[in-house]
Protein backbone atom coordinates (compact mmCIF):
# COMPACT_ATOMS: atom_id res chain seq x y z
CA UNK A 1 0.00 0.00 0.00
CA UNK A 2 1.12 3.63 -0.63
CA UNK A 3 0.31 5.96 1.95
CA UNK A 4 -0.25 8.67 -0.42
CA UNK A 5 -2.34 7.19 -2.65
CA UNK A 6 -4.28 4.68 -0.50
CA UNK A 7 -4.55 6.70 2.86
CA UNK A 8 -7.29 9.30 2.30
CA UNK A 9 -9.69 9.71 5.02
CA UNK A 10 -12.58 7.99 4.47
CA UNK A 11 -15.04 10.75 6.16
CA UNK A 12 -18.16 10.14 7.15
CA UNK A 13 -19.97 7.50 5.32
CA UNK A 14 -17.32 4.92 6.42
CA UNK A 15 -18.18 5.57 10.04
CA UNK A 16 -22.30 5.37 9.37
CA UNK A 17 -21.41 2.33 7.46
CA UNK A 18 -19.59 0.96 10.88
CA UNK A 19 -22.01 2.07 13.49
CA UNK A 20 -24.65 0.57 10.68
CA UNK A 21 -23.32 -3.06 10.05
CA UNK A 22 -20.51 -3.06 12.95
CA UNK A 23 -18.45 -2.00 15.94
CA UNK A 24 -17.10 1.41 16.58
CA UNK A 25 -13.85 1.22 18.34
CA UNK A 26 -11.86 4.73 18.56
CA UNK A 27 -8.33 5.01 20.14
CA UNK A 28 -7.55 7.99 20.82
CA UNK A 29 -4.86 10.12 19.29
CA UNK A 30 -3.78 13.39 20.08
CA UNK A 31 -1.44 13.58 16.38
CA UNK A 32 -0.89 11.88 13.17
CA UNK A 33 2.19 9.71 14.16
CA UNK A 34 -0.30 8.29 16.91
CA UNK A 35 -2.97 7.88 14.32
CA UNK A 36 -0.85 5.76 11.96
CA UNK A 37 -0.17 3.78 14.70
CA UNK A 38 -3.85 2.96 15.86
CA UNK A 39 -4.29 2.64 12.24
CA UNK A 40 -1.40 0.02 11.77
CA UNK A 41 -3.13 -1.80 15.31
CA UNK A 42 -6.42 -2.69 13.44
CA UNK A 43 -8.58 -0.11 14.55
CA UNK A 44 -11.31 0.65 12.37
CA UNK A 45 -12.05 4.34 13.87
CA UNK A 46 -10.26 7.30 15.87
CA UNK A 47 -11.08 9.46 18.57
CA UNK A 48 -9.88 13.23 19.12
CA UNK A 49 -10.31 13.97 23.13
CA UNK A 50 -10.70 17.28 24.11
CA UNK A 51 -8.85 16.49 27.15
CA UNK A 52 -5.88 15.38 24.77
CA UNK A 53 -5.79 18.58 22.56
CA UNK A 54 -5.39 20.65 26.20
CA UNK A 55 -2.95 17.87 27.59
CA UNK A 56 -0.72 18.03 24.93
CA UNK A 57 -0.16 21.51 24.99
CA UNK A 58 -0.02 21.66 28.69
CA UNK A 59 -2.90 22.81 29.70
CA UNK A 60 -5.92 21.38 31.77
CA UNK A 61 -9.39 20.71 30.46
CA UNK A 62 -11.19 23.57 31.27
CA UNK A 63 -12.51 24.94 28.01
CA UNK A 64 -9.28 26.82 27.89
CA UNK A 65 -8.54 25.66 24.11
CA UNK A 66 -10.52 26.94 21.13
CA UNK A 67 -12.40 26.01 17.98
CA UNK A 68 -8.92 26.66 15.95
CA UNK A 69 -6.40 24.75 17.83
CA UNK A 70 -8.81 21.38 18.10
CA UNK A 71 -9.56 21.92 14.01
CA UNK A 72 -5.41 22.14 13.20
CA UNK A 73 -5.67 18.60 15.45
CA UNK A 74 -8.07 17.50 13.14
CA UNK A 75 -6.38 18.01 9.97
CA UNK A 76 -2.92 16.65 10.65
CA UNK A 77 -4.99 13.51 11.53
CA UNK A 78 -7.26 13.27 8.96
CA UNK A 79 -4.21 14.23 6.54
CA UNK A 80 -1.85 10.80 7.17
CA UNK A 81 -4.80 8.35 8.13
CA UNK A 82 -7.95 6.71 6.42
CA UNK A 83 -9.93 6.23 9.09
CA UNK A 84 -13.19 7.59 10.37
CA UNK A 85 -12.21 10.70 13.22
CA UNK A 86 -14.81 11.22 16.33
CA UNK A 87 -13.82 14.66 17.87
CA UNK A 88 -14.79 15.71 21.01
CA UNK A 89 -16.63 19.49 20.77
CA UNK A 90 -16.77 19.65 24.37
CA UNK A 91 -19.87 22.36 24.66
CA UNK A 92 -19.93 23.29 21.40
CA UNK A 93 -17.46 26.50 22.19
CA UNK A 94 -20.12 28.58 23.32
CA UNK A 95 -24.15 29.21 22.69
CA UNK A 96 -26.29 27.60 19.43
CA UNK A 97 -24.71 29.93 17.16
CA UNK A 98 -21.46 28.61 17.91
CA UNK A 99 -22.47 25.28 17.50
CA UNK A 100 -23.18 26.69 14.12
CA UNK A 101 -19.59 27.37 13.45
CA UNK A 102 -17.91 24.22 15.07
CA UNK A 103 -19.64 22.32 12.90
CA UNK A 104 -18.90 23.94 9.74
CA UNK A 105 -15.41 24.19 11.03
CA UNK A 106 -14.98 20.86 11.86
CA UNK A 107 -16.84 18.79 9.49
CA UNK A 108 -14.48 21.09 6.58
CA UNK A 109 -11.63 19.75 8.66
CA UNK A 110 -12.16 16.64 7.70
CA UNK A 111 -14.08 15.11 11.10
CA UNK A 112 -16.24 12.37 10.68
CA UNK A 113 -18.50 12.92 14.30
CA UNK A 114 -18.27 15.34 16.96
CA UNK A 115 -20.20 15.27 20.61
CA UNK A 116 -21.55 17.94 22.11
CA UNK A 117 -22.17 17.92 25.89
CA UNK A 118 -24.69 19.35 28.50
CA UNK A 119 -22.01 21.21 30.84
CA UNK A 120 -22.45 24.85 31.68
CA UNK A 121 -18.98 26.80 30.05
CA UNK A 122 -16.42 26.38 31.43
CA UNK A 123 -16.78 22.62 31.16
CA UNK A 124 -15.27 20.00 33.51
CA UNK A 125 -13.90 16.25 32.89
CA UNK A 126 -16.84 14.02 32.72
CA UNK A 127 -15.26 12.12 35.74
CA UNK A 128 -15.03 15.13 38.12
CA UNK A 129 -17.22 16.57 40.36
CA UNK A 130 -18.43 19.46 40.80
CA UNK A 131 -19.93 19.98 37.01
CA UNK A 132 -23.17 22.12 36.26
CA UNK A 133 -25.81 21.45 33.65
CA UNK A 134 -27.58 23.04 31.35
CA UNK A 135 -31.50 23.32 30.90
CA UNK A 136 -31.97 20.48 28.72
CA UNK A 137 -33.92 23.25 25.99
CA UNK A 138 -30.34 24.96 25.96
CA UNK A 139 -28.78 21.87 24.78
CA UNK A 140 -31.44 21.21 22.68
CA UNK A 141 -31.08 24.39 20.47
CA UNK A 142 -27.49 23.33 20.57
CA UNK A 143 -28.10 20.01 18.66
CA UNK A 144 -30.62 21.73 16.35
CA UNK A 145 -27.99 24.37 15.25
CA UNK A 146 -25.55 21.17 14.96
CA UNK A 147 -27.92 18.79 12.42
CA UNK A 148 -29.15 22.13 10.77
CA UNK A 149 -25.39 23.17 10.03
CA UNK A 150 -23.54 20.36 8.67
CA UNK A 151 -23.12 20.14 4.56
CA UNK A 152 -23.21 16.45 4.73
CA UNK A 153 -26.16 14.34 6.07
CA UNK A 154 -24.00 11.53 7.26
CA UNK A 155 -21.96 14.03 9.54
CA UNK A 156 -22.50 12.17 13.11
CA UNK A 157 -23.84 14.61 16.01
CA UNK A 158 -23.53 12.84 18.98
CA UNK A 159 -25.62 14.52 22.08
CA UNK A 160 -23.38 13.92 25.05
CA UNK A 161 -25.02 14.23 29.12
CA UNK A 162 -23.48 14.30 31.92
CA UNK A 163 -26.38 14.56 33.92
CA UNK A 164 -25.86 10.87 35.87
CA UNK A 165 -22.89 12.38 38.14
CA UNK A 166 -24.74 15.12 39.04
CA UNK A 167 -28.88 14.46 38.94
CA UNK A 168 -28.92 10.48 38.64
CA UNK A 169 -29.49 7.86 36.19
CA UNK A 170 -33.26 8.58 35.60
CA UNK A 171 -32.43 12.31 34.46
CA UNK A 172 -29.51 10.90 32.49
CA UNK A 173 -32.14 8.75 30.18
CA UNK A 174 -34.76 11.70 30.32
CA UNK A 175 -32.35 13.97 28.62
CA UNK A 176 -30.95 11.66 25.97
CA UNK A 177 -34.41 10.90 24.89
CA UNK A 178 -35.14 14.49 24.37
CA UNK A 179 -32.07 14.86 22.40
CA UNK A 180 -32.57 11.67 20.39
CA UNK A 181 -35.91 13.46 18.97
CA UNK A 182 -34.20 16.76 18.63
CA UNK A 183 -31.83 15.43 16.13
CA UNK A 184 -29.35 13.74 17.73
CA UNK A 185 -27.68 10.50 15.70
CA UNK A 186 -25.92 9.11 18.74
CA UNK A 187 -25.96 9.69 22.47
CA UNK A 188 -23.01 9.38 24.70
CA UNK A 189 -23.95 9.12 28.39
CA UNK A 190 -20.76 10.25 30.70
CA UNK A 191 -19.44 8.66 33.88
CA UNK A 192 -22.08 5.87 34.15
CA UNK A 193 -20.84 3.65 37.32
CA UNK A 194 -21.34 0.09 36.66
CA UNK A 195 -22.22 -2.45 34.27
CA UNK A 196 -25.71 -2.61 35.19
CA UNK A 197 -26.17 0.84 34.37
CA UNK A 198 -24.65 0.70 30.84
CA UNK A 199 -27.24 -2.12 30.70
CA UNK A 200 -30.41 -0.67 31.73
CA UNK A 201 -29.08 3.17 29.60
CA UNK A 202 -29.30 0.28 26.67
CA UNK A 203 -32.90 -1.09 27.30
CA UNK A 204 -34.32 2.31 28.16
CA UNK A 205 -32.59 5.08 25.26
CA UNK A 206 -33.02 3.09 21.75
CA UNK A 207 -30.35 4.55 19.84
CA UNK A 208 -26.89 4.06 18.85
CA UNK A 209 -24.62 4.57 21.97
CA UNK A 210 -21.51 5.33 22.53
CA UNK A 211 -19.30 4.56 25.51
CA UNK A 212 -16.58 6.33 27.24
CA UNK A 213 -13.31 3.65 28.56
CA UNK A 214 -11.20 6.14 30.28
CA UNK A 215 -9.01 5.22 32.92
CA UNK A 216 -9.36 6.41 36.62
CA UNK A 217 -12.70 7.41 36.23
CA UNK A 218 -16.06 6.59 37.53
CA UNK A 219 -16.75 3.73 34.99
CA UNK A 220 -16.10 0.19 35.12
CA UNK A 221 -13.70 -0.99 32.59
CA UNK A 222 -15.67 -3.27 30.32
CA UNK A 223 -14.24 -4.54 27.10
CA UNK A 224 -15.63 -4.20 23.86
CA UNK A 225 -17.28 -7.55 23.56
CA UNK A 226 -19.17 -6.81 26.75
CA UNK A 227 -20.23 -3.28 25.49
CA UNK A 228 -21.51 -5.00 22.14
CA UNK A 229 -23.29 -7.79 24.05
CA UNK A 230 -24.86 -4.86 26.04
CA UNK A 231 -26.12 -2.79 22.89
CA UNK A 232 -23.63 -0.33 22.23
CA UNK A 233 -22.64 0.74 19.23
CA UNK A 234 -19.26 2.49 20.01
CA UNK A 235 -16.26 2.56 22.63
CA UNK A 236 -13.52 5.20 22.68
CA UNK A 237 -10.30 4.95 24.85
CA UNK A 238 -9.74 8.65 25.36
CA UNK A 239 -6.51 8.85 26.73
CA UNK A 240 -4.95 5.45 27.16
CA UNK A 241 -2.11 5.67 24.76
CA UNK A 242 -1.44 9.06 25.77
CA UNK A 243 -1.06 8.70 29.72
CA UNK A 244 0.92 5.48 28.56
CA UNK A 245 3.55 7.91 26.18
CA UNK A 246 3.88 11.05 28.99
CA UNK A 247 4.80 7.84 31.32
CA UNK A 248 7.42 6.69 29.02
CA UNK A 249 8.53 9.80 28.30
CA UNK A 250 9.09 10.65 31.86
CA UNK A 251 10.98 7.56 32.16
CA UNK A 252 13.17 8.43 29.08
CA UNK A 253 14.38 11.80 30.61
CA UNK A 254 14.48 11.00 33.96
CA UNK A 255 17.61 7.96 32.97
CA UNK A 256 19.24 10.84 30.13
CA UNK A 257 19.37 13.28 32.89
CA UNK A 258 20.44 10.79 35.66
CA UNK A 259 23.07 8.97 33.20
CA UNK A 260 23.99 11.81 30.79
CA UNK A 261 23.47 8.91 27.84
CA UNK A 262 20.40 7.44 26.52
CA UNK A 263 22.51 3.97 25.32
CA UNK A 264 21.35 2.21 28.51
CA UNK A 265 17.64 2.03 26.81
CA UNK A 266 17.88 1.94 23.30
CA UNK A 267 16.11 -1.22 23.35
CA UNK A 268 12.91 0.53 24.73
CA UNK A 269 13.40 3.09 21.33
CA UNK A 270 11.27 2.70 17.95
CA UNK A 271 13.79 2.16 15.77
CA UNK A 272 14.69 4.62 12.39
CA UNK A 273 13.97 2.00 9.73
CA UNK A 274 10.60 1.09 11.50
CA UNK A 275 9.57 4.84 12.05
CA UNK A 276 10.24 5.00 8.45
CA UNK A 277 8.11 2.50 7.58
CA UNK A 278 5.30 3.70 9.51
CA UNK A 279 5.22 7.59 7.82
CA UNK A 280 5.88 5.86 4.40
CA UNK A 281 9.18 7.51 3.76
CA UNK A 282 9.94 5.31 0.85
CA UNK A 283 6.68 6.34 -0.62
CA UNK A 284 7.36 10.04 -0.26
CA UNK A 285 10.50 9.35 -2.24
CA UNK A 286 9.33 7.33 -4.48
CA UNK A 287 6.39 9.94 -5.39
CA UNK A 288 9.36 12.76 -5.52
CA UNK A 289 11.34 10.38 -8.40
CA UNK A 290 8.21 9.73 -10.14
CA UNK A 291 7.21 13.85 -10.35
CA UNK A 292 10.96 14.73 -11.22
CA UNK A 293 11.11 12.05 -14.19
CA UNK A 294 7.80 13.43 -16.00
CA UNK A 295 8.76 15.47 -19.19
CA UNK A 296 6.45 18.55 -19.79
CA UNK A 297 5.80 18.35 -23.76
CA UNK A 298 2.98 21.25 -25.22
CA UNK A 299 1.66 22.38 -21.76
CA UNK A 300 0.44 18.72 -20.49
CA UNK A 301 2.22 16.16 -17.94
CA UNK A 302 3.24 12.80 -20.02
CA UNK A 303 4.84 9.90 -18.38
Amino acid sequence: MSILRDNVNEGPSALRKILKDGFAVAPGVIDGIAALQAQRAGFNSLYLSGSGVAGSMGLPDLSVTTLTEVADSVRRIVQVSKLPLIVDADTGFGEAINVTRTVRVLESAGASAIHIEDQVLPKKCGHLAGKVLVDPGEMILKIRAAVDARKNDDFVIIARTDARSVNGLSDAIERAKEYLENGADMIFTEALESKEEFAKFAREVKAPLLANMTEFGKSPLLTVGELRQIGYKAVIFPLTAFRASLLTTEAVFSFIAKNGTQAGIIDRLMTRADFYNLIGYDDYENEDSNLAARKYRKGKDQE
